[in-house]
């Protein structure tokens, strides 16, 4: 590809409105990368850049269907063999919409793992440890079913599988279930069960257990009584795989945007709604949006909210009581104490991203770096503060018994009994508490929290901001990594806000979810090439009655209480 740097400028006064750049594909190889010697070389009509732009499901039929003379079809016995078994093995995980050319810097998490998992396969190994975190993020139940069905051929060629996962199609696969609780946090790390599935559903008295015993159900969401009046409108929308879809979602409702892997679901709302309104409304203006031809009523939203998958805390510095903005009526009440004014301290001396109080030494972080030169950087904890981050002076302050550190030590929960009293910091603590992490420390770093619990945080900073107007919430696959307990507190912060006058999209896989949603919003039918359209559109019994519908199928299973059906045999065996 050719970099192309674009510069506009205001002809009256030569003010530069905007700079950007953009990539063109190389007129030379167009944007294969290979020369044309490689590209000489065809099998029936199609040279090598052609296949590795083909999706992977198509590039299988075309191997398939290949016909050579029976000389060459000998030499390539072996090569063929490959090629068909491991392109199987992506297909059947539901990567058939990727392509051999697909950057691997573009893919997800799960689009990675499921990568590494048909590697496993293809290289025929035995007596081997796959460990496996959250393999289903991403995954429609249709294509979970087929993930299983792998993890299967892995275990029956004599591996073994340790899969840590929330979902309840892959617990009910599982040959052994190992239950770890009994709550969050310091309520738990320890083995609350360890046996078969039948064991842990029949003799298991841990949430988990009762799930999938079905006595506890993620539910009871009563859907809004009266009629939607207004509606955003997406109109036209051409990106990546997008064929000119026509999308409404109902304003100040909770609506779910479904569909199996690579249906365009992403492409759809964080590629087009999300710059779009963005930009328009002032809360993102260096992005730009996906194609379309517009987006109707967009005004009635004051901003947008887009709540991603990606980290919110880079660095240790950052920690909960910081996002949710709890330290500074804290750092104020130390500076209230009577100690501290007759010392005329300020409160800028219990921050230890100052230089007033943090130590000096560790310049706050509460350790050392050690460059490692080719080997991981080290850190050790801090000899001077002992990893409290603050100098002999500030912690000579207390408020109520504890210092500025023991009070970061403190867990949500247990900040909220010691600051009953004090509305400024409670009320910054609650939604804290109403999204379900009470149980992380007020001092814990941001960037040691997963990702579930990220997503979880930035909802609580939304529930405790002040910001009027109405705001437009997008979700993606907010439900990830959470247990279905917590599915359950999510789907009451949604109502939170839509009951502060907000509206919710989520892009979600989840049934619990998508059987509470307002509005379901259905993609397909396929992905790639063969997605980028509307199935159906409605509530969720709207959904599951549509026949061509792979969401209305598995949605229709868990609205009648019935089990989905067990996984079939894959097609290998090694």
């Amino acid at each position: 590809f050719y970099e192309i740097t674009r510069k506009s400028y205001k002809a009256s006064n030569r003010f530069m409105l905007g700079r950007y750049r953009s990539l063109r594909p190389c007129p030379e190889c167009g944007g294969t990368r290979l020369n044309r010697r490689a590209r000489s070389v065809k099998i029936s009509g199609l040279d090598i850049a052609q296949a590795g732009a083909m999706p992977l499901s198509e590039l299988l039929e075309f191997a398939r269907a290949l016909t050579l003379p029976a000389h060459l079809a000998d030499i390539v016995k072996i090569p063929m063999r490959e090629i068909l078994s491991r392109t199987q093995y992506l297909v059947d995980i539901g990567l058939g919409y990727l392509t051999l050319w697909r950057l691997s810097r573009t893919l997800s998490g799960g689009e990675m793992q499921r990568i590494h998992l048909a590697a496993a396969l293809g290289s025929r190994l035995t007596g081997t440890l796959t460990i496996l975190d959250e393999p289903t993020v991403g995954l429609h139940p249709r294509d979970t079913e087929r993930l299983i069905r792998v993890l299967h051929d892995i275990r029956d060629t004599g591996n073994t599988v340790l899969v840590v996962e929330h979902d309840m199609q892959v617990m009910r696969a599982a040959d052994r279930i190992i239950d770890m609780g009994p709550g969050p946090g310091q309520a738990g790390g320890e083995a609350v069960f360890s046996g078969t599935l039948k064991a842990c559903v029949t003799k298991s008295q841990s949430l988990t257990a009762q799930y999938l015993r079905g006595e506890r159900s993620v539910g009871g969401r009563a859907p809004r009584p009266d009629e939607p009046r207004e509606w955003i409108t997406i109109r036209g929308a051409r990106q990546n795989n997008l064929q000119s879809v026509d999308a409404a979602f109902p304003v100040n409702r909770l609506s779910c945007v479904t569909g199996v892997s690579g249906s365009g679901k992403s492409s759809l709302i964080i590629d087009v709604l999300y710059p779009y309104v963005a930009r328009r409304t002032g809360a993102a203006t260096d992005i730009r949006p996906g194609d379309c031809d517009t987006v109707d009523n967009w005004r009635v939203f004051h901003s947008v909210e887009m709540v991603g998958q990606d980290p919110i805390g880079r660095t240790p510095r950052a920690n909960p009581a910081s996002f949710m903005d709890i330290l500074a009526p804290i750092r104020a009440l130390f500076a209230a104490t009577p100690e501290a004014k007759t010392r005329r301290i300020a409160p800028g001396l219990f921050s230890f991203n100052s230089p007033m109080g943090r130590c000096e030494e560790c310049e706050g972080a509460g350790f050392i770096k050690i460059e490692m030169q080719f080997l991981a950087d080290i850190f050790v904890q801090c000899e001077a503060c002992g990893g409290t981050r603050y100098k002999p002076e500030a912690l000579s302050i207390a408020f109520r018994g504890k210092t500025i550190a023991e009070v970061l030590a403190l867990t949500g929960a247990e900040a909220a009994s010691f600051f009953f009293d004090q509305p400024g910091v409670l009320n910054r603590l609650q939604p804290l508490l109403d999204v379900g992490l009470g149980y992380l420390r007020l001092g814990q770093p941001l960037n040691t929290l997963s990702a579930g619990e990220a997503q979880r945080l930035k909802i609580a900073s939304e529930l405790g901001s002040r910001a009027r107007g109405h705001i437009l919430f997008l979700f993606d696959e907010p439900t990830m990594g959470l247990h279905p307990g917590e599915v359950q507190t999510f789907l009451e912060c949604a109502d939170r806000l839509l009951d502060k006058g907000h509206t919710v999209i989520v892009i979600e896989h989840n049934l619990d979810v998508i059987a509470n949603a307002d509005y379901i919003l259905d993609l397909g039918p396929e992905g790639g090439r063969d997605g980028g359209r509307i199935v159906a559109s409605g509530t969720p019994a709207q959904i599951a009655a549509a026949r061509k519908s792979w969401t209305g199928k598995f949605l229709k299973q868990y609205l009648n209480g019935g089990k989905r059906p067990a996984p079939k045999k894959s097609r290998h065996r090694q």
